[in-house]
């Protein structure tokens, strides 16, 4: 072919910013409603195919959604080819089933109240149309099932009526007088010894024995299969499985322990950074994550910033890492404050497991494995709380904890912050994308209309990426005042579609784009 016949394709650019929309609201509060504090969200997860949906609350249980909108059109292509218009649906969830996971526990060693409300939830492999997951407090960990089954009723008595007691009753039918075929009584029959008792060919007609048959109703009914106590001496912050579908890693503050999912007696301890002497403690453990398709490689945040990657197949106890993460800080800028905002709260890998993504007080970070210099797009959360920073550290909304997700194609990250704002940014190369919604039924209210510009730090082979996105300090865009105790920790970003579920305290929103 001649190269004057050769079309040059012109370079995508970024994608567009999305479109978001309200889908659904469980739990929706009525106004002036006053929340129950065990009724408030404090566990959002998706399970791999996205068909169900998992939340816990500070009441320790655990609710199920199970996606609807796929079953009701099917997904055969034969059931495709039939319409003659174009489906355009986005996830829908309906209320599946609950179950209590845990209950408020006293340790009478250290004389400590343990609450009840779940940290973490992990869904695990489903087998034989049964759900599995993990579900954590601050000191157990526990695996449930969770399975369909068939409910046992009793067809028919078999009661004769005309035998029937006065009461009427089936228990009391079971005391009457059994008359034998040839008009004896088995009463009798119980003052001889003799063992040559036989039944008659046609059988006792008056004996009369329940049908039980399994009727084509089904009821869910969740077990705990197993529980995983005792080896945390601090509160609990993560739990993550395998991607070998038979190990899963729980992390507190100073160690992390590897544990099968078989064996609840037994752990080991993985990653240890307790000092002989506590009064040299620097820094804690504040999440951790297995790589989605590496089983031996995972990764955890500490309170000073840093996030390191651990290979298991170097030692038993991995103490040294293979990899470390840390953002130098800019000379001159240290400030009271430095070390506590730069905390991460929260970190994810991505689906293909070559990014990391970490949340601090105040900034989302996107880490490439592969490159430890420094993160390769850094994005301003609410940088109009930095002159706050007092106020917040009176009140200790400081030491929030907001969680992070990433989009199933890695295109776009998310995280929540105080309002019931939430934040969504695109990191595909070239994007500007910086959306601020809020968790209601109208996500765009507060939707500021000033295009974000990233400004570019120079000096790198890869340009990391600052972006602020669109904000006004300390009010939003109908000058409202920022609400510092309607917080959005916690919030999912679904595996394979564009669509987002958030908590704001006890109701569950859910949007798509």
């Amino acid at each position: 072919m001649n190269g004057a016949d050769e079309v040059v394709a012109a370079p995508a650019g970024p994608p567009n910013p999305l479109d978001w929309k309200f889908s659904q609201v469980f739990g929706e509060r009525t106004a002036g409603e006053e929340v129950q504090e065990v009724d408030i969200i404090s566990a959002i997860e998706f399970c791999k195919s996205g068909d169900y949906l998992a939340t816990g609350d500070r009441g320790g249980r655990v609710v199920l959604f199970e996606r609807t909108d796929t079953k009701d059109h099917g997904d055969s292509r034969r059931d495709l080819e039939r319409m003659d218009y174009s489906i355009t649906r986005h996830p829908e969830f309906r209320y599946k089933t609950e179950f209590q996971s845990h209950e408020p526990e006293f340790d009478y060693l250290k004389s400590l109240e343990i609450e009840e409300k779940i940290n973490k939830i992990r869904w695990c492999q489903t087998a034989n149309g049964a759900l599995f997951l993990l579900s954590t407090n601050d000191k157990t960990i526990k695996f449930w099932k969770v399975q369909e089954k068939k409910v046992k009723k009793i067809s028919e008595m078999n009661v004769d009526p005309l035998k029937g007691t006065g009461n009427g009753s089936i228990a009391s039918s079971s005391s009457s007088t059994i008359h034998l075929a040839n008009g004896g009584s088995p009463e009798k029959s119980r003052n001889y010894p003799s063992n040559d008792f036989s039944f008659p060919p046609g059988g006792i007609p008056s004996l009369k024995l329940p049908t039980v048959v399994s009727s084509h109703e089904t009821s869910l009914v969740a077990r705990c299969r197993r529980v995983y106590a005792h080896a945390h001496d601090y509160h609990i912050n993560s739990i993550s499985n395998n991607s070998d579908g038979e190990t899963f890693i729980s992390a507190d503050d100073l160690r992390i322990n590897l544990w099968n999912l078989e064996i609840s007696n037994q752990s080991f301890n993985i990653v240890d950074v307790k000092p002989a002497n506590m009064e040299d403690l620097t820094e804690v453990i504040t999440s951790a994550e297995f790589h989605p398709t590496h089983c031996n490689t995972l990764a955890y945040s500490s309170s000073k910033g840093s996030i390191r990657l651990v290979d298991l197949r170097q030692s038993a106890l991995c103490d040294s890492h293979a990899k470390l993460f840390e953002e130098q800080e800019a000379p001159g800028s240290r400030s009271f404050f430095t070390e506590i905002i730069a905390s991460i709260s929260d970190i994810k890998f991505g689906k293909d497991g070559r990014y990391i993504l970490s949340r601090d007080y105040m900034t989302l970070k996107l880490w490439d494995i592969n490159m430890d210099s420094g993160p390769v797009a850094t994005f301003q959360v609410h940088e109009y709380l930095r002159p706050k920073l007092c106020d917040l550290y009176e009140n200790d909304s400081i030491f929030d904890k907001f969680e992070c997700c990433l989009s199933g194609d890695g295109l776009h990250v998310a995280t929540g912050s105080y309002s019931n704002l939430f934040r969504v940014f695109g990191c595909a190369p070239g994007s500007a994308e910086a959306s601020t919604l809020e968790a209601s039924k109208n996500p765009m209210r507060r939707q500021v209309p000033t295009p974000s510009r990233p400004s570019r730090s120079l000096g790198n082979s890869i340009t990391r990426v600052v972006r602020r996105g669109a904000e006004t300090p300390g009010i939003d865009a109908n000058g409202n005042s920022f609400d510092f105790t309607t917080k959005l920790l916690h919030l999912a970003w679904h595996p394979t579609e564009n669509a987002i579920a958030c908590a704001a305290a006890n109701s569950l929103y859910m949007y798509y784009a």
